[in-house]
């Protein structure tokens, strides 16, 4: 059974910082590429950041030069380095895998960052 537990969203100051984590259980986690997703009200869930098995990344331009993804595959964890927070990235947050080879994806539940201004 896939499970992907996010955490480290929180309450935080515009100019802040935040470190999510995502941790894969169930899965051969190197083969996947993973992704952060994020959803503000009355928006549809926008990717903010990817990283490949590889390791190759790619970012949403509103938050290029903020925001870093990284994966530790002996942790089966992927991180989202947030820097610089501002009030428009308040948003549920949500980890995302998948393996296009299988056609498998799987989501967390999801994790809030409120951004305060």
């Amino acid at each position: 059974q896939v499970q992907l537990v996010e955490s480290g969203g929180g309450l935080v100051q515009a100019g802040g910082s935040l470190r999510l984590s995502c941790v894969a259980s169930g899965m051969i986690f190197r083969r996947n590429d993973m992704a952060w997703y994020r959803q503000a009200p009355g928006k549809q869930r926008e990717l903010v950041a990817r990283i490949t098995d590889q390791g190759v990344t790619n970012y949403a331009d509103p938050v290029k030069d903020r925001f870093t993804i990284s994966r530790d595959n002996a942790k089966n964890t992927v991180y989202l380095q947030m820097n610089s927070l501002k009030p428009q990235d308040t948003a549920v947050y949500y980890c995302n895998s998948n393996r296009p080879q299988l056609g498998l994806q799987y989501w967390g539940q999801g994790t809030q960052v409120t951004v305060s201004s």
